[in-house]
């Protein structure tokens, strides 16, 4: 459903999460090892999140990446946009450059209510909260906590 990037990304704000709730900062060498993805893809995937302001990162001995409190209501929605953009959102889904509601293209009305309730899904929880859940144990991700 989501692309590579998507989920590396996804899976490395959870786990972002995870240790700054313990006050902790982590490097993308730790994060890639941690969530099982490759350290450079890993990195580059970073500095588009913090470049779109989803998690912060400092430098220095004592940096690395982190979430706060201005991080909190990030949500699933926020990484796709920053990761591959809106195209998941918007335009016609069989690439035709005029099509809405008066001008609509066969799968016009269906990709309007999947649109509608993916919406849903990705916005119905926080990444902060999904962090939470892995913590509790409730919901897993491969090798965090």
């Amino acid at each position: 459903m989501f692309s590579q990037a998507t989920k590396y990304a996804t899976k490395a704000v959870i786990y972002i999460w995870t240790q700054s709730l313990e006050d902790r900062k982590v490097g993308a060498k730790e994060i890639g090892r941690k969530i099982d993805t490759p350290e450079a893809f890993t990195a580059k995937i970073l500095q588009t999140l913090v470049k779109a302001k989803l998690i912060g990162s400092v430098k220095g001995p004592n940096g690395g990446f982190f979430v706060d409190e201005s991080h909190a209501k990030v949500t699933l929605k926020d990484i796709v946009k920053a990761v591959d953009g809106d195209a998941l959102f918007s335009g016609c889904s069989l690439g035709l450059p005029k099509c809405s509601e008066k001008n609509p293209c066969p799968l016009h009305f269906e990709v309007v209510r999947v649109r509608k309730e993916l919406e849903v899904m990705l916005t119905s929880k926080s990444l902060k909260h999904l962090a939470v859940e892995v913590i509790k144990g409730e919901t897993r991700l491969a090798n965090v906590v």
